[in-house]
């Protein structure tokens, strides 16, 4: 039993959208991304800057490079951005002064 070079092209092609995050490319309806708001391990998919290519791998809360989909309208009133932004989240308590 082989497989047929179709079969394995349709495999990687499945396996390369996965890992870009292309398969979010158009949000679901009511939904969009919203960066800033995912706790370490809750993001949805592949991180912005490329540090990793999965849902639930991000190691830090609220990173302006993790996105999770949340209802339509609600990202900057929940603290987020709709892009991607370097450094913490204003929601980050962690990197505020004393």
């Amino acid at each position: 039993m082989g497989i047929n070079t179709r079969a394995l092209a349709a495999i990687v092609a499945g396996a390369a959208l996965a890992a870009s995050g292309a398969g979010y490319a158009a949000d679901p309806k009511g939904k969009e991304k919203c960066y800033g708001v995912a706790k370490a391990g809750e993001n949805g998919c592949a991180a912005a800057n490329g540090s990793h290519s999965c849902g639930g791998l991000s190691k830090v809360n609220f990173s302006g490079q993790e996105w999770k989909l949340v209802a339509a309208g609600t990202c900057e009133k929940l603290g987020g951005k709709l892009e991607p932004f370097e450094g913490p989240s204003p929601l980050d308590l962690s990197q505020k002064k004393k």
